[in-house]
C-alpha cells in the first residue's frame, strides 16, 4: 500500500476527532455562557462537578477492580504449561499479544472506566437526593421507615449495587479470558485439573464478592417488596409480607454462608467446594425464592384473595391519595335533579355566565383579525386567564400574544430570520363570555401598538415577544435593525369588536333569520365605522421614512449572551454552524445572542430537577409580559402508590401531539407528584424567575438543598403575578386519572371494582382521545359566589352516563386553592353523559330544524367545547356552535351562531345561552326587573272616570288579541298556545267582571 494511502486513515480520523472536539468545547463552553447570562451558573456548575465526580468515582472503580483482577491472573500464571493441542493454538495469540500486553491492557481497563464513568454520571440527580434527602415525616407501614428512604435513599443504593455487581462481572469475565490465554484455565487436560491453585483462588474470591453482593442485594430486595406488582395492588401483598420477605431473609443469610464459602477455597483449593456453594446457592434461590413464595400465592391467597389482600389494598388506597394529593378532596353526594320549572329556570340563570369562546376555536378568529401580517402567528389553543374589567369585576379571559413564525416565505434568508424579524409584538386577548351581533368574540386588547380595557386597567406594557414558542432557534440583536411593526397595523385590523359591541341576549330568532357564517372579507365590507385614528408609534421604535410604513427597534433588554469578541463569534459560529455569524459586519461586541427562547426549555435547563407543565401562558404583570410556567417535583419511589405513566395520563385532545409537546419524564412512571414551583419568564429579556408555590413539599427542599438559592419564596411573589396563577392542567389531569379508581377508599369495594370510573372520550373532537379538563367560573353548589375552576366529568367503567363532576378551585386568592371537590351522582338515576348529550344534540328534530341549514350550505359547522357546570340542583351541558364561511378559505373564521343545551334528558338550541335556556324549559316566565317593586292598586279619584273606562277596554281588547292569537295557536295542538288560551281567557273574563 502507498505511504500516501497508509497515512490518509489516521489523517481523517484525526480531523474527525478535532471536529468533534471543537463541537463539544463549542457547546459546553457556549452553554456556560448561557447560563452566565441568566444568573443560574451556580446550577450548571454543580451538575457540573456532581458529574464529574461520580464519572471519576465510577471509573477508577471499574479501573481498579478489573485493573486488579487482569493484573493478578497475569502474574499468576503458570510458568511452565502442559503441552496440548489447546497449549499450541494458543501460543500463537501470546505471541502477538504479549509485545503489546501493556497497550492492551490500558486500552481495556481505560475503555471499560469511560463506559462505566459515562453511565453514573447520568446518575447525578439519584446522588444529589441522596446526599440532600429531606424526610417526608411520614413512615411506611411495614418496615416503619420515612418515606424519604424509599425516595431517595434506596434507588441509589440499587444503582450503587448495580455498579459494583458490574465491576465484579466483568473482573471474572476479564480473569477468566487471561488464565485461558495463559494456561491457567484449561479445557483440556488428562490430569483433570482444569485450573491451576492460583487461578481457583482468584476466581473463588471474584465468586465469593458476587455471591457477597448477592447476599446485599436479597437484604435491600426486602424494602423493595413495597413497589412489588405481585399482588392486587402495587405495593407490598399478602405474599410479599408473609412470604418473599422471609425467603429474602433466608436467601440473605444463604449468600452470606456461600460467600464464606467461595472465601474459604482459599485455603481449601478444592473445587467441589465453591462448586457444592454455587450449586446451594442456585437451589435455594428455586426453592426459597420462587416455589414457596409461588405455593403461598396459588394455594393461600388465590381462594380467598379479597379477604387475606384487604389490609394491603387499604395501604394502596391511602398511599395512593396522598401521593397524588388527593386524599383530602371534598366529595359529596349530588342528587342531581332532570326537571326543571320555567320559573325556577328564571331564578336560578339570573347573573349565570359560562365561558362560549371556546380557546381552540377562537384561535382562527384571532389569526384572522389580529394577525396584522401574515408571518405573526397564534397557538392552536388559546389559554383562559382572568382580568379585572373597568370596575374591578373579575372576567374569564381568551389570551394569547402576538409571535413571529419568521419572515414571509420569499424573503426567508438567514439575514432576515435571525437579524431582522427577530420578535413577535403585543398581547390580544377577548372575553370568554361575551360575544357581538356577528358572533365574534369581543377583545379586551387588539392592535398594533395594544391598545384596550386591559391597557386601561393594568397600564403601559413592554409589548416585544423576544421569548415564546415560535421563531427562529436563535437571533442576534443590537446588529441590524429589527422589524418592530408595521404603521398601518391599525388599518389593516379593520373594524374591531370591543366590548362596546357585546350584546345582550335578545329574543331568539327563528330557525329562519339565525345569523349567516361570515368571513373577514364580507365584514370589511359591512364596516361603517372608522377606527379612532392611527395609534402613536411606540416609545423606542423608529418610524421609517422611506414610505414602506414599517417600524423598526433596537433591543435595549439585558437578555442573552453578549458577543464580546471574535471569540464568542467563533463559538456560536461552530455550534450554530453558520459562517455568517462571523461574516456579517453589523455583529460587534454590542451584539447580543438570544438563544433558548421557549419558556419551557428555559425553565427546564435552569432547573433540570423540574417538570414543566406543557401549557404555559402570557400574562401582563408588573408592566411586562411574562410567560407563567407551573412545575412539578415527581418521583417513583413513593411506597405502595400506584404508579402511572405520566405522557399518557396528560394526553387529551390538546395534547395528542398536534397542540401541545409534553414534556416527559424520564422513564415516564410517577407516583408523587406536587405542583411545588411557579416559574416566570420574562418575553422581554428572557429572565427566569422560580418560586417556591408549595414551601412544604419534601422533594422540593431536597432539591433546594442540592441547588441552594435558586428558588425564590412564595412571599417574593408580587400581587399581580399571584392574581394571574392558576391550578395546572398537567398536575389535574394526573389527579382525575388516579381519581378514575381512588374514588373508593373501601377496600372491598376496591376489590370489586363496580364503582370504577374513566374519563368519556370528547364528543367534539373526533378522536378516541380523552375529554380535556376545561376552565370556567362555575357557581358550585354549597357555595355562595362563582370560582374561577377547572372542572372534568366522568363516566363509568363501560357506560357514557355520568358518574360524577369534578372540579379544583383555581383562583390563588381563594382560601380553597388546589381543592378537588367531587360530585358524585347517584347510580339509581341515569343522568346523560357528554357522549349521550353529543348524541341528543345530533337526535334532536329542534336541533336538527336549526343545523341541517347551515349543513346543507356551503358553511361549515364546528362544535365548541362541551361545558358541564352545576346548575340548579342539576348539571347543565353547553356547547357553543360556530359557523364558517364554506369556500371562503384563509380569510373565514368561525362565528359563534347558535348554543346547544342540556338538562336531564332534554337539549335546545338558541341564538344565545338564555334563548337556549328558554327553549329547553317552557319559556313562560319571565324575570323579574330589577329596582321594580310591587305597588298597591290606587283608588280612583273624582274625574278618573273615563280614563278608567279607557284602560279597562283598552285592556279588554287587548286579552281578545291575545286570545285570537293563542287560538290560532292552539289549531296546531301546541301545548304552549293551549297555555296561552287558557290565560287569555281568564284575562277577558276578569276584565269582564270589572
Amino acid at each position: 500500500m502507498p505511504r500516501r494511502s497508509r497515512l490518509l486513515a489516521p489523517v481523517a480520523a484525526t480531523v474527525v476527532v478535532i471536529i468533534a472536539g471543537l463541537m463539544l468545547a463549542a457547546n459546553f463552553w457556549t452553554d456556560y455562557l448561557w447560563f452566565q447570562s441568566t444568573g443560574f451558573t451556580s446550577v450548571f456548575l454543580t451538575e457540573l462537578w456532581t458529574r464529574v465526580l461520580l464519572f471519576a468515582v465510577a471509573g477508577l472503580v471499574m479501573a481498579v477492580i478489573v485493573g486488579a483482577s487482569i493484573f493478578f491472573a497475569y502474574r499468576s500464571r503458570p510458568g511452565i504449561r502442559p503441552m496440548s493441542l489447546e497449549q499450541q493454538g494458543l501460543d500463537r495469540y501470546r505471541q502477538s499479544i504479549d509485545p503489546h500486553r501493556k497497550l492492551f491492557f490500558w486500552i481495556t481497563v481505560g475503555a471499560l472506566a469511560l463506559l462505566a464513568g459515562a453511565a453514573a454520571s447520568g446518575d447525578w440527580r439519584a446522588y444529589l437526593q441522596f446526599m440532600n434527602g429531606v424526610e417526608f415525616g411520614v413512615n411506611d407501614p411495614e418496615f416503619q421507615m420515612d418515606v424519604a428512604f424509599f425516595a431517595f435513599t434506596y434507588p441509589f443504593l440499587r444503582i450503587l449495587l448495580g455498579y459494583l455487581y458490574a465491576a465484579v462481572i466483568l473482573a471474572f469475565i476479564a480473569a477468566v479470558i487471561v488464565h485461558y490465554l495463559y494456561g491457567g484455565v484449561r479445557l483440556q487436560n488428562d490430569t483433570g485439573q482444569r485450573a491451576t491453585p492460583s487461578a481457583r483462588v482468584h476466581l473463588s474470591v471474584l465468586l465469593g464478592l458476587f455471591v457477597l453482593l448477592r447476599a446485599g442485594s436479597y437484604w435491600l430486595d426486602r424494602y423493595g417488596l413495597v413497589f412489588s406488582n405481585r399482588g392486587y395492588t402495587f405495593g407490598a401483598s399478602y405474599t410479599d409480607v408473609n412470604a418473599v420477605k422471609t425467603a429474602l431473609l433466608i436467601l440473605t443469610v444463604i449468600s452470606v454462608i456461600c460467600a464464606v464459602l467461595f472465601f474459604a477455597n482459599i485455603y481449601f483449593k478444592n473445587t467441589m467446594v465453591p462448586m457444592a456453594s454455587l450449586g446451594l446457592l442456585v437451589l435455594s434461590g428455586v426453592l426459597v425464592g420462587v416455589a414457596y413464595p409461588e405455593i403461598v400465592q396459588r394455594f393461600q391467597v388465590n381462594p380467598n384473595e379479597q379477604r387475606l389482600e384487604s389490609p394491603y389494598i387499604e395501604r394502596n388506597i391511602e398511599y395512593t391519595r396522598e401521593a397524588y394529593d388527593i386524599a383530602d378532596a371534598d366529595v359529596q353526594a349530588y342528587d342531581a335533579t332532570t326537571e326543571l320549572s320555567a320559573q325556577d329556570l328564571v331564578e336560578e340563570s339570573q347573573g349565570t355566565t359560562v365561558r362560549l369562546a371556546d380557546p381552540s376555536v377562537v384561535s382562527q378568529t384571532f389569526q384572522q383579525m389580529q394577525q396584522v401580517r401574515g408571518f405573526y402567528q397564534f397557538p392552536e389553543v388559546l389559554e383562559v386567564d382572568r382580568y379585572p374589567d373597568a370596575e374591578g369585576n373579575l372576567i374569564d379571559t381568551i389570551v394569547a400574544v402576538r409571535e413571529l413564525d419568521g419572515p414571509p416565505s420569499d424573503q426567508d434568508n438567514w439575514l432576515n430570520r435571525h437579524l431582522i424579524y427577530t420578535h413577535g409584538y403585543g398581547m390580544v386577548a377577548a372575553a370568554g363570555t361575551q360575544i357581538d351581533a356577528e358572533g365574534r368574540p369581543v377583545f379586551t386588547e387588539y392592535n398594533i401598538p395594544p391598545r384596550g380595557e386591559l391597557s386601561d386597567v393594568v397600564g403601559e406594557y413592554q409589548p416585544r415577544i423576544y421569548y415564546g414558542r415560535e421563531g427562529a432557534d436563535y437571533v442576534i440583536v443590537q446588529a441590524e435593525e429589527e422589524y418592530d411593526y408595521p404603521l398601518d397595523a391599525e388599518e389593516d385590523a379593520g373594524d374591531v369588536p370591543t366590548l362596546e359591541d357585546a350584546v345582550e341576549p335578545e329574543v331568539t330568532p327563528s330557525p329562519d333569520e339565525a345569523r349567516a357564517p361570515a368571513d373577514s372579507d364580507q365584514e370589511n365590507a359591512e364596516q361603517t365605522e372608522e377606527t379612532d385614528g392611527e395609534a402613536p408609534a411606540e416609545e423606542g421604535a423608529e418610524q421609517d421614512t422611506s414610505g414602506d410604513s414599517q417600524a423598526y427597534n433596537r433591543y435595549d433588554g439585558s437578555g442573552g449572551v453578549q458577543l464580546k469578541g471574535f471569540f464568542e463569534r467563533i463559538l456560536y459560529a461552530i455550534k450554530y454552524q453558520e459562517p455568517n455569524i462571523l461574516l456579517n459586519s453589523a455583529i460587534t461586541d454590542d451584539s447580543r445572542i438570544l438563544y433558548e427562547r421557549d419558556p419551557l426549555e428555559r425553565v427546564e435547563k435552569v432547573a433540570p430537577f423540574l417538570t414543566v407543565d406543557s401549557r404555559p401562558y402570557p400574562a401582563v404583570v408588573d408592566g411586562k409580559v411574562v410567560w407563567i410556567v407551573d412545575a412539578y417535583t415527581t418521583s417513583d419511589g413513593y411506597p405502595y402508590a400506584n404508579r402511572l405513566d405520566f405522557s399518557q395520563a396528560v394526553t387529551d385532545t390538546f395534547t395528542d401531539g398536534a397542540f401541545q409537546q409534553v414534556g416527559a419524564l424520564p422513564g415516564n412512571e410517577v407516583n408523587y407528584i406536587r405542583n411545588s414551583v411557579k416559574a416566570t419568564v420574562d418575553a422581554y429579556d428572557g429572565t427566569v424567575t422560580l418560586y417556591a408555590w408549595d414551601e412544604e413539599d419534601p422533594v422540593l427542599k431536597t432539591w433546594m438543598q442540592a441547588f441552594p438559592d435558586i428558588v425564590e419564596g412564595r412571599d417574593q411573589m408580587s400581587e399581580e403575578l399571584i392574581d394571574h396563577l392558576r391550578y395546572p392542567d398537567d398536575l389535574f389531569k394526573v389527579q382525575r386519572q388516579i381519581m378514575r379508581e381512588y374514588h373508593v377508599t373501601n377496600a372491598a369495594a376496591y376489590y370489586g371494582g363496580q364503582d370504577f370510573w374513566t374519563v368519556p372520550t370528547d364528543p367534539t373532537g373526533g378522536t378516541e382521545a380523552p375529554e380535556p379538563p376545561y376552565r370556567q367560573t362555575i357557581h358550585y353548589p354549597g357555595e355562595e359566589e362563582a370560582t374561577f375552576s377547572l372542572t372534568t366529568t366522568f363516566v363509568p367503567r363501560g357506560r357514557e352516563n355520568l358518574a360524577a363532576f369534578m372540579a379544583v378551585d383555581s383562583d390563588p386568592r381563594s382560601e380553597d386553592y388546589g381543592q378537588l371537590k367531587l360530585l358524585e351522582l347517584p347510580r339509581s338515576t341515569v343522568i346523560f353523559g357528554p357522549g349521550q348529550v353529543q348524541n341528543a344534540f345530533d337526535a334532536d328534530a329542534a336541533v336538527r330544524e336549526v343545523l341541517l341549514p347551515l349543513e346543507q350550505s356551503n358553511a361549515e359547522v364546528t362544535r365548541g367545547n362541551l361545558l358541564t357546570l352545576p346548575f340548579a340542583g342539576g348539571l347543565l351541558y353547553v356547547e357553543p356552535l360556530y359557523v364558517q364561511a364554506g369556500g371562503g378559505g384563509a380569510a373565514s373564521f368561525p362565528l359563534l351562531q347558535q348554543v346547544m343545551v342540556g338538562f336531564g334528558e332534554e337539549v335546545a338550541i338558541g341564538s344565545n345561552l338564555p334563548d337556549a335556556l328558554s327553549n329547553l324549559f317552557d319559556g313562560d316566565a319571565t324575570a323579574p326587573e330589577e329596582g321594580t317593586e310591587e305597588t298597591p292598586e290606587e283608588t280612583p279619584e273624582e274625574g278618573s272616570a273615563g280614563e278608567e273606562e279607557g284602560g279597562g277596554d283598552q285592556d279588554l281588547t287587548e286579552a281578545l288579541n291575545e286570545a285570537v292569537e293563542a287560538w290560532e295557536e292552539a289549531q296546531e295542538s301546541n301545548e304552549e298556545a293551549n297555555e296561552r288560551l287558557r290565560e287569555a281567557l281568564e284575562a277577558i273574563q276578569e276584565e269582564m267582571d270589572n
